[in-house]
């Protein structure tokens, strides 16, 4: 058993980096981005390391007698062996260059430990009594990731090193390597014109006030994507799956979206939710319902999703719902560790990722029901994080055309128009597009056809 067995470590290599450091000062800049203090195994060691970075992060110079003197203020110095041993560092490393080899080898034997760790945490959980098997399997997959993500670091690369990389992906025949750089299509015919389709790594906020045709606007995109043979994954903590499966055949079959719940249809409409239902049983499109939900567990899901399907758009529905990894902040620090993880996620996957989002009251108060950017519910952040930032807006919603023909006699009433607005876009204009929603249905369609099937 592993349990017997002394956990791995280089007490040697622990040392030539803190001798290679107090050699040469500046090699800790290099060394800091492979590791970290608790990636010493010996605490001594280790708290000779936290010195070291104190100092640096002081812009103070680093040599024996620095480090001993940083040592001796936290009365840590006698703790370590005294100055004797940073002599003894130095003199056991005759240079400083190899620095990174030994760096890498602490590095690999603490991934080696917390690998250790995390086995013995996932077999506790299998010895829980009454456990819950997905809860449990979850728990696991997430306190591996954690150990990836600790691990993953990334240092400046040259223009020309950035482009190589994107002209061997672009010259590449490889379908699967091209559909990596590929944007996902909205199938909005303007809305992909004026966004270029949802560009890889992008996070689009989609924000609206409730009942406004937000999630049917996502599961919309969501289908046109699928149906452009893209892989589509929802995590839905706000309707079931039932609800979202309900709401798809609806717009597929063209069948009133109540009379399906109701289970109010004559044989006509039976035949063609049978043979909507072939065709979206067909479609590469998974859905995750789960209520409760952390940005953690959303994270390792999509992941270990991507790793099953390769997916191309992730839909998060919506992010006002999902836990943040610390509960006891205010709700506006939680919400921008929420947005953050959310961006993270797409440029991770290298996948656009739609967060639906609510809008604050303060839409209703103003005499202009326009959305703006101030109105994003929660938090700036959101704004900040966001690649693009658009909002569904409706005026049959907040006029009658009773109200709408006495404030505007020359317009005609926009029954069922709903304005798409393009509020940010990070790498591209701004800008209003007009879609057709046909609430009978829960279905967006592009102006030009709007007719057809109505």
């Amino acid at each position: 058993m592993y349990t017997d067995r002394l956990p791995p470590s280089d007490e040697a290599a622990e040392q030539a980096v803190l001798g290679s450091i107090l050699i040469e000062g500046d090699s800790l800049s290099e060394v800091a981005l492979i590791i970290k203090a608790n990636d010493f195994y010996t605490e001594r060691n280790k708290l000779v390391y936290e010195a070291c970075l104190s100092l640096y992060n002081r812009n103070e110079p680093i040599n024996q007698i620095s480090v001993a003197h940083e040592l001796s203020s936290g009365d840590k110095l006698e703790s370590i062996g005294g100055e004797g041993f940073l002599s003894t560092l130095i003199a056991n490393v005759p240079t400083s260059v190899y620095a990174n080899h030994y760096a890498q080898i602490v590095n690999r034997t603490s991934t080696m430990r917390n690998l250790i760790k995390a086995a013995t945490e996932i077999a506790s959980l299998g010895y829980e009594p009454d456990f819950e098997v997905d809860s449990a399997i979850k728990q696991s997959e997430d306190i591996l990731f954690q150990i990836r993500e600790t691990r993953e670091t990334r240092d400046f690369r040259s223009l020309r090193d950035v482009l190589d990389t994107y002209l061997e992906e672009a010259s590449t025949d490889d379908p699967e390597s091209l559909k990596k750089i590929q944007p996902v299509f909205t199938g909005f015919r303007d809305l992909d014109k004026l966004l270029g389709g949802l560009q890889r790594s992008d996070l689009f906020i989609l924000a609206a006030r409730p009942s406004i045709g937000k999630s049917s606007l996502a599961l919309n995109i969501a289908l046109n994507a699928c149906k452009n043979n893209s892989t589509v994954a929802i995590l839905s903590l706000e309707m079931s799956g039932d609800q979202l499966a309900m709401r798809m055949v609806s717009s597929e079959a063209k069948v009133d979206a109540h009379k399906v719940r109701q289970n109010l249809i004559n044989n006509q409409e039976q035949q063609r939710i049978v043979s909507a239902i072939g065709t979206l049983s067909d479609l590469d499109l998974y859905i995750d319902d789960s209520p409760i939900q952390t940005i953690t567990e959303i994270r390792s899901k999509a992941r270990r999703l991507n790793m099953e399907k390769n997916i191309d758009l992730l839909i998060v529905d919506y992010m006002q719902l999902i836990q943040g990894l610390h509960r006891n902040e205010n709700r506006v620090q939680e919400i921008s560790e929420i947005s953050r993880s959310l961006k993270a996620i797409a440029r991770d996957l290298n996948i656009p990722v739609i967060a639906i989002s609510q809008l604050s009251r303060a839409v209703e108060q103003r005499p202009s029901h326009r959305p703006l950017l101030s109105d994003l519910r929660d938090s700036g952040s959101i704004e900040q994080d966001a690649d693009i930032v658009s909002f569904i807006y409706r005026e049959d919603v907040y006029y009658t055309e009773e109200e709408w023909n006495s404030r505007n006699p020359v317009d005609p009433y926009p029954k069922n128009i709903a304005e798409v607005i393009i509020a940010k876009h990070r790498n591209g204009p701004l800008g209003t597009i007009n879609l057709f929603f046909n609430e009978q249905y829960t279905e967006f369609k592009d102006m030009a056809t709007r007719e057809v099937d109505n």
